[in-house]
């Protein structure tokens, strides 16, 4: 009995280190907010494993359907946050076999949940975007109208905004830029209209470093506090939304263009989009599109978007 006894927590330490071992494997083929995201996904199925309790290595294809289950009833996950949860399990089992840690996937044949070729974020129709810009710009609090004119206006992601220093600033062919870092560390440069220029310069109040967004304390704005200065401006302009979070931003940039007549490879140039079914993902206006009455060329600085970031991916 007594060597039973001792047998069993060694076991169950075994299996921890080989856990942490196969965890870390995984996570390590990724990179900047991009392994965020994914160790915040993946601690959520093994938060869940441990709840059961079930070894996550000792898995079968009926604990991964119940995980997805879990996920679409108790949680009511959108079909999409569904989908990305279970390809980071799926992920992760296939590093697993590529580790010779399991002899296969019980990930293999789950099904995944049929996602809407449609986004279901809405962007603000013309009217709403007007009235949110200009509550940023007579706000009180100098970071506002960047904030708006980074997501709206040049269509930047959260984390890119919120990660923007004053340093990524500078000037390109006579244009001012800024140096943006992107999905997987890619750095483009993006050319800033007037207005979006006036904005940023208002927000750095003549510093010479530290990030371009601020929060309340001074301090780096983060994505959480970047909700909530929108969902005050939403409020402040009277907008009747039912959920105001950042991405709504990246969608009205997106649907803006589109509007305008600007062509769908453009378009997907200045969103940065590596697949341009993702930029038709985006399309899906408020309102009915009305004919295009803007030639593409008159829009400011698309034609410098577009020789920029052509530049800058060579």
């Amino acid at each position: 009995m007594t060597t039973s006894t001792a047998s069993q927590p060694n076991l169950a330490t075994s299996d921890s280190r080989l856990l942490m071992a196969a965890v870390a494997a995984y996570l390590g083929r990724y990179r900047g907010q991009s392994r965020l995201h994914t160790d915040s996904d993946l601690k959520v199925f093994l938060q869940w494993s441990a709840d059961q309790p079930l070894n996550p290595l000792a898995a079968a294809r009926t604990d991964v359907e119940r995980y997805v289950r879990w996920l679409q009833d108790v949680h009511c996950y959108q079909p999409s946050t569904v989908s990305r949860r279970l390809s980071v399990v799926i992920g992760f089992y296939r590093v697993c076999v590529i580790d010779e840690i399991l002899p296969h996937s019980p990930a293999d044949y789950v099904r995944r949940p049929l996602v809407p070729p449609e986004s279901p974020t809405l962007g603000l129709s013309h009217l709403q975007f007007e009235a949110m810009i200009t509550a940023a710009r007579l706000s009180a609090n100098i970071n506002d109208y960047a904030l708006v004119a980074m997501l709206g206006l040049l269509g930047l992601r959260i984390f890119e905004a919120c990660g923007a220093n004053i340093a990524d600033l500078g000037e390109e062919h006579g244009h001012r830029v800024l140096k943006v870092r992107g999905k997987g560390g890619k750095v483009v440069l993006v050319p800033l209209p007037p207005a979006v220029a006036r904005a940023i310069d208002r927000a750095v109040d003549d510093r010479d470093d530290g990030p371009i967004l601020r929060n309340a304390r001074r301090c780096r704005m983060d994505r959480h506090a970047a909700t909530r200065r929108l969902k005050h401006l939403a409020e402040t302009a009277e907008l009747r939304i039912p959920k105001m979070h950042p991405h709504m931003l990246r969608h009205t940039f997106v649907t803006t263009m589109l509007d305008a007549g600007v062509s769908l490879r453009d378009v997907q140039i200045a969103a940065r989009h590596t697949d341009p079914r993702t930029t038709i993902h985006y399309d899906r206006p408020q309102e009915p599109r009305p004919p295009p009455q803007l030639h593409p060329r008159h829009l400011h600085g698309l034609r410098n978007v577009a020789s920029i970031n052509t530049r800058s991916c060579r």
